[in-house]
């Protein structure tokens, strides 16, 4: 069994076809087709269900491709391991949820100490981000903290202030009961302090309405659609907004910690290591000491 192989197979797999794997891998299509027969040939049992729409996989090798993904991962990690360079290049995926505090200084300064990798940045909720993190598709994440799962390695990176933002100058909490709540989906930190709140506080809103832009958020607030909570430093551009007033809700809900995170047993490449580095560099939040700080990292 080649390494090559397990590519092909891996690479069918994904595609459910010979055709677009051939391409992908910028194989002949007969060499793709031979080389999988080849492998079906060597462990004696069909790898595919072959129909009309393509291929799937069948429950040998659904169990199969567990082991060929952590298996190519493993010598890709071994690669970088040997080829990593002193000087940080290649591409680094990070993840964020959409409200750091202070990211795109942090990007800019990356990028002007390391102008030879290329940062690829995703935007999501917490709950996504973390998943893209366990399962490698992202080197490192934004999120919201404190995170609690034996695989993830978290450092802090600042705590804010969680404020309702409403049209009206006042608020009272029944206007939950006439007013929609504007959030992201589940998943997404603010929205879980805003729901916990709500819940001890025994209410139950309207309406909730589901975004993914937080500008479309706010802007529908400003247009008196509805009440949201978001961190302090996301409306500080809208105080001259007379459409637009902050409120304060209680401090056991009001707090909430933004750390970066990966992978506990992913081999830390100097591009990632240099990505802490820049961090710490341009800290300006309020650290919770309880938390693995980026010096230590």
């Amino acid at each position: 069994m080649e390494m090559r192989d397990l590519q092909i197979f891996q690479c069918v797999a994904k595609y459910g076809s010979i055709s677009k794997a051939a391409v992908e891998l910028n194989y002949v299509q007969s060499n793709v087709t031979a080389r999988i027969k080849h492998l079906e040939h060597e462990l004696r049992t069909p790898l595919f269900n072959r129909h009309k729409r393509g291929m799937s996989l069948t429950a040998e090798a659904r169990k199969m491709l567990v082991y060929v993904n952590k298996i190519l991962l493993d010598m890709e990690e071994l690669k970088q391991v040997f080829l990593d360079s002193e000087t940080p290049t290649g591409i680094l995926n990070i993840g964020t949820v959409e409200t750091v505090s202070g990211l795109p200084k942090i990007l800019a300064s990356y990028h002007k100490q390391y102008p030879n990798v290329d940062l690829s940045i995703k935007a999501g909720l917490t709950e996504d981000l973390i998943k893209d993190i366990i399962e490698h598709r992202l080197d490192g994440a934004f999120v919201t903290g404190p995170i609690k799962h034996p695989l993830i390695q978290q450092y802090d990176v600042c705590t804010e202030k969680l404020v309702l933002v409403t049209r009206n100058e006042t608020l009272n909490l029944e206007e939950f009961l006439t007013e929609p709540i504007l959030v992201f989906s589940q998943g997404c930190g603010y929205r879980s302090k805003l729901e916990q709140w709500l819940k001890e506080e025994e209410v139950i809103p309207k309406r909730i309405m589901e975004f993914n832009v937080l500008e479309t958020i706010l802007s529908s607030v400003t247009l008196g659609l509805g009440i949201t909570l978001v961190p302090q430093s996301a409306v500080n551009h809208l105080a001259a907004n007379e459409n637009v007033h902050v409120h304060a809700i209680p401090e056991e809900y009001g707090n909430i910690s933004t750390v970066f995170i990966h992978r506990k047993d992913a081999y830390m490449t100097n591009s990632i290591q240099s990505f802490l580095q820049t961090i710490e560099a341009n800290h300006e939040c309020t650290v919770n000491p309880d938390k693995t700080s980026l010096s230590q990292s």
